[in-house]
């Protein structure tokens, strides 16, 4: 990964794979026309969506899942490293990888059947949503956890910052009433959109197989005036979700070799 980028927590490559692929919670669906661009490529802000929609499936089937409702996504990593295509059907499965009893690391891998290959990792915070803070998780919840991690004292550290001055293109990203969530903040899968956006005018920008990383240092609300940035260095594409002057949503795309 390119030094370019003054990151304070390096992030493995490859991903951590499943101790006990018995223990992962799987699901399965098509990719759908809706989830594809132009080019029937399955889009970053598709892939986020699955995460979501995967994550409170896994809370249906787990212990004390109806007391955890409530999360807060911190840090995306997606590892695109064999595309996947409309019409394609993918098998997602889902494991922590790392734990404390206010927010865990969660693996999810997207496999496609005719050979696409995503992995991804998210930083998850666990919410009280009535108090609006973070909350412990029930020890029920966090023993099937505990079983297959090795890490219990997971902290969280940025691993991108804030580029600061003029450089850059800047374009506006107006926002829409349908990309506000339930906790009043632009949906993440919305995030991932404005990465698009920024691929998008950039053409020479990292091919797969290539990795991102998404973070988040501040929430952006519907009202908001949100603005992109996206600087091309030589080692991948740097994106920023600005508000008021300053990062909200950090971003960066980097080449991986290949696997």
């Amino acid at each position: 990964m390119g030094a370019a980028v003054d990151r304070l927590a390096e992030i493995a490559f490859p991903l951590p794979a499943c101790p006990d692929e018995s223990r992962a919670f799987h699901e399965q669906w098509p990719v759908r026309l809706g989830d594809t661009d132009g080019d029937e490529r399955l889009r970053l802000d598709a892939v986020a969506r699955y995460l979501q929609d995967i994550g409170y499936d896994h809370l249906k089937v787990v212990e004390d899942g109806d007391q955890h409702p409530g999360w807060i996504v911190r840090r995306t990593v997606i590892d695109v490293l064999r595309p996947i295509e409309f019409g394609d059907r993918v098998h997602l499965r889902r494991w922590p990888s790392a734990l404390s009893n206010r927010w865990c690391n969660m693996r999810i891998q997207v496999r496609s059947e005719n050979g696409g290959l995503i992995e991804t990792e998210m930083f998850l915070i666990h919410v009280d949503i009535e108090a609006g803070r973070p909350a412990r998780m029930t020890e029920r919840f966090m023993a099937p956890m505990r079983a297959v991690t090795d890490e219990h004292r997971l902290r969280w550290r940025a691993a991108l910052r804030e580029q600061s001055g003029d450089g850059g293109e800047v374009r506006p990203f107006p926002l829409r009433v349908t990309d506000v969530d339930r906790y009043g903040h632009v949906n993440n899968a919305v995030h991932w959109g404005a990465v698009e956006e920024a691929l998008a005018r950039f053409p020479d920008a990292p091919a797969p197989p290539y990795r991102v990383i998404l973070e988040h240092a501040g929430p952006v609300l519907g009202a908001d005036e949100v603005l992109i940035r996206a600087r091309r260095d030589e080692d991948g594409l740097h994106v920023q979700l600005e508000v008021d002057g300053s990062a909200r949503t950090l971003a960066r795309i980097e080449p991986l070799p290949a696997r």
